[in-house]
C-alpha cells in the first residue's frame, strides 16, 4: 500500500504527538512550531509547564494539553494551592494559548505510591474548580493518563475489566470524569506486548499489517491490530463499572526506531510502519469494534528522541524527529527545521502476513506500564 502524504491529512485527523522534553539538544520551542505548522499537527501534549513553550505556541492555534507532573498532585489537594497553580501555569497564558486540557499527573494509579493513589481525584477536582472559578472549564477539560496495567483482564477485549487494586479510586474518578464530561486517557504500546513475547505475539497483527486477526469468542468480532483490541478491552472494563458512554483517548501510543539487543523488534523500519499505519487509520475517522461510530483519537509517542530518558536504549529513540528536525524515519511528514521541501514520501514494506489465532495469544496485554 502507498503511504499517505501525513502532513495533508494530520490537520482534519484525531490525532496529536506528545512533545517531551527530556533532552539536552532539542531545537527552541519557536522552531519545533515551525516544524509542527509545516506538518499541519494541531494537538500536542505536553508533560510539563514550560513557560518557553506556552508562550511560544501564542496564537498558533495549536490546542495544548499541558502535563502536571506527579510531583505536584498532593500539593493540589488544598484548594488554595490549586488556585494558585492554575493561575500560574494556566490562566496566565489564556486565551492567546490555546490550553485545551489539563493531564493530572502520569500513571499514577498502577505507581507505589499510596499516598498519590489516593489524593489523584481530590487533586483533580480542586484543579477543574480553579477552572471554573475563572470561567474556563467548558474549554479546558481536566484528565489523567493511565497505563494499560490498570487491566486485570484484556483478552479477549470483551473481557476487558480494571484490576482490584485500581477499582476502589478508579470508581470515583470514572464518576469525576464523567460528570465534567472528560474522556478517559490511556497509555498503550503493543510494542511492548510484542518486545515480551516475540514468538506469540504476531508482528504484523501489532504493527496494522495484514493478517489473519483474531475474533473475540464473545462477540465474534474481528480485530485486525492490537491497539484496536486494546482500546475495546478499556471499552469492555469501562462498561463493566457503567460507564459504557464515557470516550477513551489513547494518550500515549508509539513504537521505537532503535533498541537494545533483547528489545525485539525495535527497529526504524517497524516504527515507521507502525506510526505510518496508525495516521492512516486515524485520518480514515475509523472506530474499533466495540465503537465503530467513535473515531479513534491518538496522541503519538513522541515528537523528539530524547538523548536524556533513562532505563532501555528504546526509551530515547521514540521521536518522529531527530533533534535537528530531520526524520527518524518516514511517515510522509517534511523532516527540517530549516526548509519547507517534504522529504519522498516511502511506503511501508508489506511482511508476509501469518496465521494468527488467539490459543497463541496466552494474554500478552496485560502488566505493561510504559511510564514515559
Amino acid at each position: 500500500h502507498v503511504l499517505l502524504n501525513a502532513s495533508s491529512i494530520i490537520s482534519a485527523t484525531p490525532i496529536g504527538i506528545n512533545y517531551g522534553q527530556v533532552a539536552d539538544n532539542l531545537p527552541p520551542p519557536e522552531q519545533v512550531l515551525s516544524l509542527l505548522q509545516a506538518n499541519n499537527v494541531s494537538k500536542i501534549k505536553l508533560y510539563s509547564v514550560n513557560a518557553t513553550v506556552l508562550k511560544a505556541f501564542a496564537n498558533s492555534g495549536i490546542e495544548l494539553i499541558v502535563g502536571m507532573g506527579n510531583e505536584f498532585v498532593n500539593s493540589m489537594i488544598s484548594p488554595d494551592q490549586a488556585t494558585a497553580w492554575i493561575r500560574e501555569n494556566i490562566q496566565a497564558y489564556l486565551p492567546a494559548t490555546k490550553i485545551t486540557g489539563i493531564a493530572v499527573g502520569n500513571e499514577v494509579l498502577t505507581g507505589t505510591d499510596k499516598q498519590l493513589t489516593a489524593n489523584l481525584v481530590p487533586a483533580m477536582k480542586n484543579i477543574h474548580s480553579a477552572l471554573v472559578s475563572i470561567g474556563v472549564d467548558m474549554n479546558i477539560t481536566v484528565t489523567t493518563p493511565h497505563s494499560l496495567a490498570v487491566l486485570g483482564s484484556s483478552f479477549p477485549p470483551s473481557s476487558g475489566s480494571f484490576t482490584p487494586d485500581v477499582t476502589n479510586v478508579m470508581k470515583p474518578l470514572l464518576n469525576f470524569l464523567s460528570q465534567i464530561g472528560a474522556p478517559l486517557f490511556i497509555n498503550a504500546y503493543p510494542y511492548f506486548a510484542y518486545k515480551d513475547a516475540p514468538s506469540e505475539v504476531s508482528l504484523q497483527y501489532v504493527l496494522f499489517e495484514p493478517n489473519a486477526g483474531i475474533v473475540d469468542p464473545a462477540n465474534n468480532a474481528r480485530y485486525d491490530n492490537m491497539l484496536y483490541a486494546q482500546i475495546d478491552a478499556v471499552y469492555s472494563a469501562l462498561s463493566a463499572l457503567g460507564y459504557a458512554n464515557m470516550e477513551v483517548t489513547i494518550s500515549e501510543t508509539g513504537w521505537p526506531s532503535g533498541g537494545d539487543s533483547n528489545e525485539a523488534g525495535a527497529t526504524a523500519p517497524n516504527a515507521q510502519i507502525y506510526n505510518g499505519n496508525l495516521i492512516q487509520r486515524l485520518a480514515q475517522n475509523q472506530g474499533t469494534p466495540l465503537r465503530p461510530r467513535l473515531a479513534v483519537k491518538a496522541y503519538i509517542f513522541a515528537l523528539f528522541n530524547e538523548d536524556m530518558k533513562n532505563g532501555p536504549t528504546s526509551e530515547r529513540n521514540y521521536g518522529l524527529f531527530k533533534p535537528d528536525g530531520t526524520q527518524s524515519y518516514s511517515v510522509g511528514l517534511i523532516g527540517s527545521l530549516r526548509t519547507g521541501s517534504p522529504a519522498p514520501v516511502t511506503s511501508p514494506i508489506n511482511s508476509t502476513p501469518t496465521a494468527f489465532s488467539p490459543t497463541e495469544y496466552n494474554n500478552p496485554y496485560s502488566g505493561y506500564s510504559s511510564s514515559k
